[in-house]
């Protein structure tokens, strides 16, 4: 059950709070545009059972209350026909809506793969080959042309270098179509083969419209490719034989952004300054401070906002491979001057949404803005919805790069011997719903912010027979702990998190994620290449962790203070 914003348990980042999208079991890739008479239209592709099975096809439905309710559920293309899928949607200044997506229009049941993995060097997953191609609506998404339109795909060297030469292309998308210069701008990313982990060699392309906006006959629509050369946008193949995904915007200059995920544990970006016909040498996406973004093999997503600034989606861990996706986190992203054109500069990240369930994946966004709000569609693959995302969140983001932070108010200042003030337990017994009294979990959480001169030892405790908190530093590491009396927590940092000298820490302990996170001179700690996550998560049941009454504090400990709250990462860094 969907918990009430009055409960204590509430927490609109939990995606089971969202407003539910309706699909048949499979999910992926909700994607949204705003129809000329105000609806949202979305698509999504979906089937009765897992990814890449028969019977995928693209579906859409229209919306007129931002998401809370869908009517109009209508196919794109039918479940009885070959798989159609990963649609992205484009409206025109006349309000058609195009619809782009992948299509087994030959109904091709395999396809020559590596072996291994694949036995005997076949896979029968087809929804990634084949045709790319388009229908259009006329009145606002509640229906799709009869017939579906093919655009010519022209052969990159990726393509003769696959096992049919080309004759047939491996390729999909999940980037959302772009404006430029009076056309539109239609990712797709083209594979070389199918081996470990399905796509293998994959880079990125661009598919130009120039007439879109004028020509209404859908026969005479011109198609180009680029980036120029024959070669996608992608790393060299000894860095990573994987490049895809990529995510575009297009800058105040007209100069062209775009990321795309790796299988090094960083994404990737790049820069186009002469309308796709070239990209820059991708390099790993920076921080607006220079540390590498961390991100396994998955979405990581760049939208521009109606007010010229930007949000990036990803996942902050270094896993290389398609798991670790929950949370999702934002980074806020604002444009700066350099010597080749704009280039955008990258906040510390937030929390934005995540799963009671670590395992799962949440992913393949949509960002929509209506009257001043923030909404995000995703789906972890089975379930999909829409969640209304808090803007002084978001507002924060940016405001870091701004130097516009809001301090937080209303600490505790702690002194060694100070009476601690009391911690709202983080799991508590439901009298109410069940009759066995089971856990309620409440959201809530605190903050402790102090600095440290950098001697060894532990620096401040409450702790009694493994019930309360406590913090410790140990040779260059932050060891936080944290326990009920039942259950003990602990988080520690990489060795080298800390140099030798002072510093200003702050532990942000969530209590709706259940996740612990330190920020180290205003630096949200991501792990490093130490360890794959810098956040922690602790006991799901951990409940009352008030230990002794009087707080103990070292005197390597200095400053202290304790919000009774959770603060956001931008509050954490504004008086760092």
């Amino acid at each position: 059950m969907r918990n009430t914003k009055k409960d204590a348990s509430y927490d609109a980042r939990n995606i089971k709070n969202g407003s539910k999208i309706p699909v048949e079991y499979y999910s992926d890739q909700p994607y949204v545009v705003k129809a000329d008479d105000g609806a949202w239209v979305l698509v999504v592709t979906t089937g009765a059972g897992m990814e890449g099975d028969a019977g995928q096809h693209v579906i859409s439905m229209r919306s007129t209350d931002c998401g809370k309710t869908w009517t109009d559920v209508t196919d794109v293309e039918s479940a009885n026909s070959p798989e159609s899928s990963y649609a992205v949607l484009y409206k025109t200044s006349s309000g058609r809506i195009y619809c782009f997506y992948n299509f087994n229009a030959d109904n091709t049941r395999s396809i020559l793969a590596d072996d291994p993995p694949f036995e005997n060097g076949v896979t029968t997953r087809v929804d990634t080959q084949g045709h790319f191609v388009f229908k259009f609506s006329d009145d606002c998404g509640r229906s799709w042309s009869k017939n579906w339109y093919d655009i010519p795909l022209e052969n990159f060297q990726v393509d003769l270098e696959n096992p049919y030469g080309g004759k047939i292309k491996f390729f999909w998308n999940v980037g959302k179509p772009f404006s430029y210069n009076g056309g539109v701008f239609v990712p797709q990313y083209k594979v070389g083969k199918f081996g470990e982990g399905f796509m293998y060699h994959s880079e990125g392309t661009l598919l130009f419209c120039q007439n879109i906006e004028t020509e209404t006959n859908p026969e005479k629509l011109t198609w180009e490719t680029f980036p120029k050369g024959g070669r996608g946008i992608r790393t060299d193949r000894a860095v990573s034989n994987i490049s895809e995904e990529h995510s575009f915007v297009v800058l105040s200059d007209n100069s062209i952004f775009c990321t795309f995920r790796t299988v090094t544990g960083h994404p990737y970006c790049a820069y186009s300054r002469d309308g796709g016909v070239s990209f820059s040498k991708p390099e790993p996406l920076t921080y607006d401070n220079g540390r590498q973004v961390k991100h396994p093999r998955a979405a990581n997503f760049i939208w521009k906002c109606e007010n010229g600034k930007y949000l990036y989606w990803y996942h902050n861990n270094g896993c290389r491979w398609y798991e670790e996706r929950n949370p999702a986190w934002l980074c806020g992203a604002v444009e700066a001057d350099s010597p080749q054109g704009k280039i955008l500069r990258f906040s510390q990240p937030e929390i934005v949404l995540y799963d009671d369930d670590i395992n799962i994946r949440i992913s393949y966004p949509d960002l929509i803005e209506a009257n001043g709000e923030y909404y995000i569609t995703e789906t972890q693959k089975q379930n999909a919805a829409v969640n209304h995302i808090d803007k002084n969140l978001i507002e924060g983001l940016w405001a870091q790069l701004e130097n516009a932070g809001r301090v937080p108010k209303n600490a505790a200042t702690l002194e060694n011997g100070s009476a601690m003030p009391y911690l709202q337990p983080f799991t508590v017994k439901d009298f109410e719903a069940e009759i066995d009294c089971r856990s309620k979990f409440i959201n809530c959480g605190f903050t402790l912010d102090f600095d440290i001169t950098g001697e060894n030892g532990m620096l401040l405790s409450t702790v009694e027979n493994e019930k309360g908190i406590a913090v410790e530093q140990k040779d260059g590491q932050l060891i936080f702990s944290i326990g009920d009396g039942k259950f003990w927590c602990t988080k520690t940092t990489g060795e080298n998190a800390l140099s030798s000298g002072p510093h200003h820490v702050t532990i942000i302990v969530d209590g709706g994620p259940r996740i612990v996170m330190f920020i180290i001179d205003g630096v949200l700690y991501d792990g490093g290449n130490e360890q794959m996550f810098g956040f922690g998560w602790f006991n799901r049941y951990l409940s009352d962790i008030n230990g002794v009454k009087y707080i103990k504090i070292n005197n390597n400990a200095n400053n202290v203070k304790l919000y009774l709250k959770a603060l956001t990462v931008s509050e954490a860094i504004a008086f760092a």
